[in-house]
């Protein structure tokens, strides 16, 4: 006997994607608001796929940048858009890419995305497949691009901070593109593991390193998909912890009183790191040149032994040398320039191709 027909024939395309996360591909930590992601961490970014002339990216963001890039290049740098569909246009009419990346620091403002629109007679395609490799970022305003785009040390007169930053031409981007591996910027400028710079506030990175909103009032941990594994996780906290002299009130009255303080909670940091991504990730701990203080190579160097003593094989060290690298730390109030983050990831991608990763 023949088999009866379905009384109702399955469709032949899966019906459009209509949210901003079912139409793109992020492992950035945001949070599913309706259609929209909303998040504050710097470098967040979105990848999709349309056929047709043009796409719409719609946003509601009146705080941040953005570049928009469509198959790989730069086609736009959107300035605080508010909330508004800003159009690519008069493309080719065919398959094409598109990135929407967040340039900018916002941990007390949220940006919004609220998905893509096609052009008239294109069509939102399925979203890119993630990236196999995974790499998370954690620091301060090194990694997060503080200043980075500026080729003056004061910024005051060339649009400020947040105008001179780009997050995806960070170290970090750069190294993650350089081995075609998806990335989060886990960084908030000014913030240490146990001391802020120049011993401001009473909250550190740790407070709010597992939040998905930062330091919003709404704010709460950040649901870790059991997609998101990086395989390697590169920290570079400690500069604000050292980098200013102690001041008459702080908690600690010598540097080796705080070097102490800041071993003890890099090594509890690490257990977290360990219980949240397992004992293959490798992390690498790293540190620039702080002359003429060493107690941040010191203590990092120290922390890494005190693991390898416990058996934990997979931690390592990389020191950023000034001079070796030739930074010239031409960004805003002496960070690094776009030359730099150029220079410390060649470093630290040549680091990580002679870890025995299995990615």
């Amino acid at each position: 006997p023949t088999t009866p027909p379905p009384t109702t024939p399955p469709p032949t395309t899966p019906p459009p994607a209509t949210g901003a996360l079912d139409q793109t591909t992020t492992v950035g930590r945001v949070r599913a608001v309706g259609g929209s992601a909303q998040y504050t961490w710097p470098g967040i970014y979105f990848e999709g796929r349309f056929r047709g002339t043009g796409v719409g990216i719609v946003l509601n963001d009146s705080q941040n940048d953005y570049l928009v890039q469509v198959d790989g290049a730069t086609v736009a740098t959107l300035v605080t858009p508010g909330r508004t569909t800003y159009w690519v246009r008069d493309l080719a009419n065919r398959e094409h890419t598109v990135r929407l990346v967040k340039r900018t620091e916002s941990p007390w403002a949220v940006g919004e995305f609220g998905g893509l629109v096609p052009a008239a007679g294109g069509e939102i395609l399925a979203r890119p497949a993630p990236r196999s490799r995974q790499i998370e970022f954690i620091g301060d305003s090194w990694t997060a691009g503080y200043g980075n785009m500026s080729t003056t040390r004061d910024c005051s007169g060339n649009g400020g901070v947040t105008r001179n930053s780009n997050a995806d031409v960070t170290f970090g981007a750069l190294t993650a593109q350089s081995l075609n591996a998806d990335y989060q910027l886990t960084a908030w400028s000014g913030l240490g593991m146990v001391r802020n710079y120049n011993g401001g506030g009473t909250d550190n990175f740790r407070t709010y390193y597992e939040t998905d909103l930062q330091a919003l009032w709404n704010s709460t941990v950040w649901q870790k998909p059991a997609t998101w594994k990086p395989q390697l996780v590169v920290v570079g906290l400690g500069i604000n912890d050292f980098s200013t002299a102690l001041n008459p009130g702080e908690r600690w009255a010598t540097i080796d009183q705080l070097a102490a303080d800041f071993r003890t909670a890099y090594l509890a940091f690490l257990d977290k790191l360990r219980s949240r991504y397992g004992p293959d990730t490798f992390i690498v701990l790293t540190y620039p040149d702080l002359s003429p203080t060493t107690a941040l190579a010191s203590s990092v160097q120290q922390i890494v032994q005190t693991r390898a003593s416990r058996g934990d094989t997979r931690i390592r060290s990389l020191y950023y040398d000034d001079n070796a690298l030739g930074l010239d730390k031409l960004g805003c109030d002496w960070h690094p320039s776009r030359r730099d983050d150029q220079l410390i990831a060649g470093a630290l991608t040549r680091f990580v191709n002679t870890l025995p990763l299995t990615w």
